[in-house]
């Protein structure tokens, strides 16, 4: 064993009482940076899955109509031809090409899944009860890989043929509707066609529940009059918080219109960048507190070793191994705190996400503890350590062993 490291491993055993505390107050520390990265992350994954569960990261649609100005080439400079533009009102039109593009997105190295879909407005009607939906029509196989509608079915399938559709729990509580009985759609343009409820599904957004409508591709072609085309292609790509960036550079090659999720939850994505720089905050004031308990005893061990520090310097120890000695204390304390703070960090969010439940016994949201949130704050227990012995270290290294030797 190296003298340094036995030397300030003998000054631990020495100092036991403060040694403990010191592992004490690291592994509090440890403990507080793991159970409180495990709970926010658990907090946004949840947040994030309630959100884009029922939406897709990326859609592709065309650009609104707008109004094409006149102009009169005779008239006079300054003469003012309308004061103002009036919007056009807008209605269900497909992607020119929609196939070509959707073929152009595909082979974009940041997007995994594209699925078309033609959506618009309409009415269920079951008797003499009528409400207002949105109908969407889908290739079932595409597009649960990019909204997982598959894994939220509290009730039968997808539709599989055209004359099936799938419902919202809210919307089959409303009308009185189980799988297997019929409904009749009509769409804002009057077409009007017979379905057979397929599945009902929960996304846990109220408004989605009450208010979609699943068709195959081809019924939804038919029934929105858009026959042969589609409103919009969803995508799902690889880096969720890199979907923004994604979507300026496909809306800038395609000359189409891509609102990214970033966009239209940009309360959320607020909210989520906040609670991150809560957290970080936090544990900056957990490290620098945990640095400064460790440099503090390792202060007080100099100053009460100073005779041995002057011995060992005499006997022809060296600064270099002096200063190493009181490094490794510090590497040692921060090692010992890691272990004792990832093993309680981990056992207290456990325990929480057990005893904090909804209704069902089921855990409120996923709190998990994986392998680089345990090696970070492991590492950060330990590099604190080591920062925290410099100072003290450098002191000890500095003293003169003759006066040392004289201290009493």
């Amino acid at each position: 064993m190296p003298i340094a490291v036995f030397v300030a491993l003998q000054f631990l055993r020495e100092g036991k009482t403060a040694s403990s505390l010191v592992v004490a107050a690291v592994g509090v520390g440890v403990t507080v940076i793991v159970f409180l990265s495990a709970l926010i992350g658990g907090l946004q994954q949840s947040l994030i899955d309630k959100t884009l569960g029922a939406q897709a990261h990326i859609v592709v649609r065309p650009p609104e109509e707008r109004a094409r100005l006149l102009r009169i080439d005779d008239a006079p400079s300054g003469t003012i031809i309308a004061s103002r533009e009036q919007r056009p009102a807008q209605r269900v039109r497909s992607i020119v090409g929609w196939q070509r593009t959707m073929a152009e997105l595909a082979q974009d190295p940041e997007v995994e899944v594209v699925t078309p879909v033609v959506a618009g407005p309409g009415f269920a009607v079951r008797g003499t009860a009528s409400k207002s939906v949105n109908v969407l029509g889908i290739e079932p196989s595409s597009y649960v890989q990019v909204v997982a509608i598959d894994d939220r079915l509290i009730a039968g399938a997808l539709p599989s043929s055209g004359a099936q559709a799938a419902i919202g729990s809210e919307l089959a509580a409303d009308l009185g509707i189980e799988v297997g009985d019929k409904l009749r759609l009509q769409a804002a343009g009057g077409r009007t066609e017979l379905f057979t409820v397929s599945g009902v599904f929960q996304l846990g957004n109220r408004e989605v529940d009450e208010r979609w409508v699943l068709l195959t591709l081809r019924s939804g072609q038919t029934l929105l009059d858009l026959v042969g085309g589609v409103s919009s292609l969803e995508l799902r790509v690889r880096g969720l918080f890199e979907a923004e960036t994604t979507a300026v550079r496909l809306a800038a090659a395609s000359g189409l219109v891509a609102d990214s999720w970033m966009r239209t939850n940009d309360q959320l994505l607020t909210a989520l960048r906040s609670q991150s720089a809560s957290s970080l905050l936090i544990q900056v004031f957990v490290v620098l507190a945990v640095t400064i308990g460790i440099a503090s005893v390792l202060v007080v061990s100099v100053v009460q070793k100073r005779r041995e520090i002057g011995i060992l310097r005499a006997m022809g120890m060296s600064r270099g191994r002096i200063v190493l000695v009181f490094m490794v204390q510090g590497g040692v304390l921060g090692m010992l705190g890691s272990i004792v703070g990832v093993a309680l960090g981990i056992a207290v969010a456990m325990a929480f996400g057990s005893a904090v439940v909804d209704a069902r016994g089921a855990p409120l949201f996923p709190i998990t503890v994986e392998l680089p949130l345990v090696l970070t704050a492991a590492g950060t227990a330990i590099a604190t350590g080591l920062i925290a012995a410099v100072l003290p270290a450098i002191r000890a290294g500095r003293l003169d062993p003759a006066v040392a030797i004289r201290h009493d």
